[in-house]
């Protein structure tokens, strides 16, 4: 199947790309080979002028970027035009602060003088989705690039038009030829690439099954690999925390980016005493969301990204429900035209029950209620994943030691924030490995060199 650029909110194909024949691909890697060659001797001062100035073409064209999006994959225009800024705010802050990450590291050896180096890798393979089409990309650019490395990037099928655009974007840049290369390919000829002795690393932000398997042909090859997987994070409420404050982090958390996002409140457990109350306010608030064209302003409630993604999610539902599961509110499409999920709540799932380890990746809510702190703390931590998760009391001190014991890369107390660019971010477990954004993740493709400078006489 080629790349085909289908509106999820009426189902109309806008543009169909082809695949590159053996022939462009090994252009494309033979000039990011050679690219390389020379980018890695650029300064950084060299490097950050022309990151700087990618992040400033993203700003002066926000709507045009945020339009691409809402078209591909249904992304709500105001959310879009959010990601194109961060996108934009994540090249500023490695263009800034990526010399500062990467100065040589001085140790104290007991005899001579030492230090820790940092030098690129080479170029790099990156797998990327369709649920973030800009960000995603922007945070292995941005540090890759300040690094020294260069980007050959397999972009969602969904999304070509957001990828070109992207590539588009590092030659108004001024970027040498090379540096960053969109690559329109088959699943097969991405092996090709991983199994190429040009390629030094990979990087990959998907499902669990794709992760497995690109990670499994990089480790034959003994390839550095950075995997983030995917989530189903839980968002715990405690007996004493305000409402007024959860519920709309609540909505915000499962319903952002049409609850297409790794990251995303997934699983609500609240304790019994306020649970009644909880699930109340947070049905309501759903159900006030108003589904419609995402380029409209008004719409709160878009589209999924694609007819697959719909049909999965209720297939997903309706195993569910078959197994145990109450629906308290939606599980069926949409009566319109495009795409659209009525938004779902599950209670009463139970261990048994293939959603309780499922990963729903859209606009579907699953409810427990528990006994105590503890018993939110040990089902938080019942989960194949590890991304990330929330916890929200009044007690700050209560939520730090919460969040303490729950397995997971990230936690957040009171708030769902993830989006900062001076903040690792990263999972464990089926979440994967490794870390994007802030100081850690410049750090994640290069090498750590020592040098040591000793004048003694060998042992003898």
């Amino acid at each position: 199947m080629p790349y085909q650029s289908i509106n999820p909110n009426d189902g109309k194909t806008l543009k169909i790309f082809e695949h590159f024949n053996k022939t462009k691909l090994e252009i494309s890697l033979a000039t990011a080979e050679s690219c390389f060659q020379t980018w890695k001797h650029t300064s950084y001062k060299a490097r950050a002028a022309i990151v700087g100035r990618a992040a400033k073409l993203m700003l002066a064209n926000v709507d045009d970027f945020a339009k691409l999006a809402t078209l591909e994959m249904g992304k709500r225009i105001d959310e879009a035009r959010r990601e194109v800024k961060f996108s934009a705010d994540i090249l500023s802050y490695y263009a800034e602060h990526a010399e500062d990450f990467l100065r040589p590291v001085k140790l104290n050896p007991k005899v001579g003088e030492a230090h820790m180096e940092s030098s690129p890798f080479g170029v790099l393979f990156c797998v990327e989705p369709w649920n973030f089409p800009y960000y995603q990309l922007a945070r292995v650019a941005g540090p890759q690039l300040m690094a020294g490395n260069v980007l050959v990037v397999k972009h969602a099928g969904c999304v070509p038009q957001c990828s070109v655009a992207f590539e588009k974007l590092w030659v108004d840049a001024g970027a040498p030829v090379g540096a960053y290369t969109n690559l329109l390919i088959t699943h097969e000829q991405s092996e090709s690439v991983i199994d190429d002795l040009r390629i030094k690393g990979v990087a990959l932000t998907g499902s669990v099954a794709t992760g497995r398997t690109v990670a499994a042909r990089a480790g034959q090859n003994l390839k550095k690999t950075s995997m983030e997987l995917g989530g189903s994070d839980a968002f715990i409420v405690l007996d004493d925390a305000d409402l007024d404050n959860a519920i709309p982090w609540a909505v915000w958390g499962r319903m952002y980016n049409g609850g297409q996002t790794c990251c995303a409140a997934k699983r609500f457990i609240v304790m019994d005493s306020i649970a009644d109350e909880f699930l109340e306010k947070f049905s309501l608030a759903l159900s006030e969301l108003k589904p419609g064209d995402p380029m409209d302003e008004t719409t709160t409630h878009g589209p999924l990204s694609t007819e697959d993604a719909l049909l999965q999610l209720i297939k997903q539902v309706d195993s569910a429900v078959k197994h145990g599961a109450k629906l308290v509110m939606g599980g069926k499409r949409l009566n319109r035209l495009g795409s659209f999920m009525e938004i779902t709540i599950l209670t009463d799932i139970k261990p048994d029950n293939p959603a309780f380890r499922d990963e729903f990746f859209g606009p579907v809510v699953c409810f427990y209620r528990v006994k105590d702190e503890a018993a939110a703390i040990a089902l938080a931590n019942d989960s194949d994943f590890g991304l990330g998760g929330s916890v929200f009391t009044k007690d700050v001190a209560r939520g730090k030691r919460v969040a303490s014991q729950i397995d997971t890369g990230m936690m957040f107390i009171n708030n769902i924030d993830w989006s900062d660019a001076e903040l690792p971010f990263g999972g464990i477990k089926y979440s994967g490995y490794g870390r994007e954004l802030g100081n850690m993740g410049i750090q994640e493709f290069v090498n750590k060199k020592l040098i040591r400078i000793a004048d003694h006489a060998a042992p003898t």
